[in-house]
């Protein structure tokens, strides 16, 4: 590096540094509101060559997950904090009323020893579990994936089809409808009650009703959070026999309680 290049960096360095002392001042002088600032790479919905999800106004997906590529997600499911749906080398499909819990893993298969490609297919009211990895697989509608499951290429889980926590389900397995699977490699355990078949419904529905929850705090402005901490400390509930000894009654603010149809007891207070 000659003298003029040397010069060069030297004055880049020097403008650098006094940009980040800037930078560190004006944080300071922000106090709590400095980190509105701080950037992040993450993005929840991203393109992938001319792929581009499609995700229903309805739906939710938390600020951590990611949909990447070729993939669609109908109305009313909900994609949660940390899952993966990576549409890249072939389409993924998420019916309506779904949820794809918190860290669990979607993708597709282009190529694979049987020769065969294979997009990744979800049907309606369908329950996966946190955790669980989907390759290249198809979930027929009201069907429930254990928490840590893992599907494979070509697998095929019926309506009304259950595979249990931790399985793994080879290539080409397909699970008959009202069948129960468990175990590495997964294998048939026993049919399903009507009250567990009853149960994989209601699932997808209460995911459904949590998720309206989630997607209006995921909307709330800072300083609409700061406030309902405000709140909540004014409004802390103590214990029943202190508050009595006292005289005091505490009623929550309309801004700190949860829908009905999130708290079952509500629900059927209300009915």
């Amino acid at each position: 590096m000659g003298t003029l290049g040397k010069a060069i960096y030297t004055i880049g360095f020097w403008i650098r540094e006094t940009g980040q002392a800037i930078d560190r001042l004006g944080c300071r002088l922000q106090g709590n509101y400095y980190f509105q600032e701080q950037l992040s790479r993450h993005r929840t919905l991203m393109n992938i060559f001319d792929k581009a999800p499609a995700v229903d106004k309805e739906a939710f997906v938390a600020p951590s997950a990611s949909i990447i590529g070729d993939v669609q997600v109908g109305r009313g499911s909900s994609i949660w904090y940390g899952c993966v749906l990576r549409g890249d080398v072939n389409s993924i499909s998420v019916g309506s009323g779904t949820n794809i819990q918190d860290n669990s893993l979607v993708h597709v298969a282009k190529s694979n020893l049987s020769g065969k490609v294979l997009p990744t297919i979800i049907g309606d009211n369908v329950t996966v579990g946190h955790s669980a990895v989907l390759h290249g697989c198809t979930v027929e509608d009201e069907a429930f994936v254990g928490m840590g499951a893992t599907l494979l290429d070509g697998v095929v889980v019926e309506k009304n089809a259950m595979v249990a926590a931790g399985a793994l389900v080879r290539q080409n397995t397909r699970i008959p409808c009202g069948e129960v699977w468990g175990g590495n490699p997964a294998k048939f355990l026993r049919k399903l009650t009507d009250e567990e078949i009853a149960f994989i419904s209601q699932s997808a529905t209460n995911y459904t009703n949590l998720a309206q929850v989630h997607a209006a705090e995921n909307a709330k402005s800072f300083d609409e959070i700061e406030f309902e901490k405000v709140l909540r400390k004014k409004f802390a509930r103590k214990d029943e026999e202190y508050d009595a000894m006292l005289g005091v009654v505490r009623e929550v603010p309309p801004e700190l309680t949860l829908p009905d149809n999130v708290l079952p007891n509500n629900a059927q207070k209300a009915s």
